[in-house]
């Protein structure tokens, strides 16, 4: 269980940058412990046959079908320096705030089922009446 994500200051303070940022390591450490399949084909073991010592192998067929079976980060900017700095030389953080604008200003959830808002209703009414909170007149 991850615990805490987007909290700064032992959770004083919550950050939507962090949040993304955080959810990102997330996938990255889900990533890492699903573990490493080893088999001839993720040695790829006939292509370095058929390609031998010193050849080709980024332009493989092979070496394509595999590329994206990495990690694949959105914040973290693996580039190199000259050409991160040529993209606007970003930091992670404001590339995450940059994200969290975008899911504010363009994410449409889908509204929840009547008998999952009638639930909640009820537990809100129960809960004031626990409480002795007088529902707000209409």
């Amino acid at each position: 269980m991850i615990y805490g994500s987007g909290m700064l200051e032992s959770g004083i303070t919550f950050d939507f940058g962090q949040l993304v940022l955080d959810c990102e390591f997330a996938r990255m450490i889900k990533h890492t412990i699903q573990g490493v399949p080893v088999n001839d084909e993720t040695l790829a073991v006939d292509p370095i046959k058929e390609i031998g010592p010193g050849g080709d192998f980024l332009m493989h067929k092979h070496t394509f079908n595999h590329m994206r079976e990495q990690s694949q980060p959105e914040m973290i900017d693996r580039r190199m320096r000259g050409a991160w700095e040529k993209a606007g030389a970003t930091s992670a953080y404001e590339r995450a705030l940059e994200k969290v604008r975008y899911i504010i200003e363009n994410h449409k959830p889908d509204p929840l089922p009547d008998d999952v808002l009638k639930k909640i209703r009820s537990i809100v009414t129960d809960t004031e009446k626990e409480m002795g909170i007088k529902p707000k007149s209409k």
